[in-house]
């Protein structure tokens, strides 16, 4: 995927941040990615994991709003990474209104979350938790993801955190699946073999 098929006003935003080109972990990722092939992409702090991330989900996302059910899910570590990450959305999609996203994490009431998610968002940030709890609740409809994420996902080496990731894993059997950490760890590795058998590995 070279940054000349990204959508124009995705691209602008790149460059009002000095971006005009993928660096290497981008170049070596974004086209795993776009083949839709399940993928590991590994690398350091500051490697360009996120922007790798959100770049992939927009793109698929064709840049705008659909319906009402959410395209692309994101499990974080906590409600800190949740709008942490919420806000390097809103900030690349600055010339877009149209693309929805909601976080949602265990400090809020799941009613309220129940009714917002109802309404209609594109991408959902979750944790893993709190995700499991909505699923299980019927309250969040996984039916049309195309995407999902696990960012920074160095977090799932403890038990709880695994269990609820690989648990949601497994009933999205369509979509496409992409977990992006600093070190390929154990947990990584049962996830690997248990429900991305064809799994990419990019270890940067």
């Amino acid at each position: 995927m070279s940054f000349k098929k990204i959508n124009p006003e995705l691209l602008a935003i790149l460059a009002e941040d000095g971006i005009t080109a993928p660096n290497e972990f981008q170049a070596k990722t974004l086209p795993i990615i776009k083949q839709g092939a399940d993928l590991f992409a590994i690398g350091p702090k500051g490697c360009g994991k996120t922007t790798t991330m959100l770049l992939a989900i927009l793109h698929k996302l064709n840049f705008e709003a659909f319906e009402d059910a959410p395209r692309a899910l994101i499990l974080v570590k906590d409600k800190e990474a949740a709008l942490a990450l919420e806000e390097k959305i809103v900030k690349i999609t600055k010339y877009n209104s149209d693309i929805r996203t909601y976080c949602a994490y265990e400090q809020k009431l799941i009613e309220h979350q129940k009714d917002e998610i109802y309404y209609g968002v594109d991408i959902v940030i979750a944790t893993p938790k709190r995700l499991s709890k909505l699923y299980f609740l019927n309250s969040i409809n996984l039916n049309k993801i195309q995407t999902f994420c696990v960012h920074d996902a160095d977090f799932i080496i403890r038990k709880e955190f695994h269990t609820d990731i690989a648990r949601i894993s497994e009933s999205l059997t369509k979509c496409q699946h992409l977990i992006f950490g600093e070190a390929f760890n154990s947990k990584m590795a049962i996830l690997n073999e248990l429900i991305m058998p064809k799994a990419r590995k990019i270890i940067f």
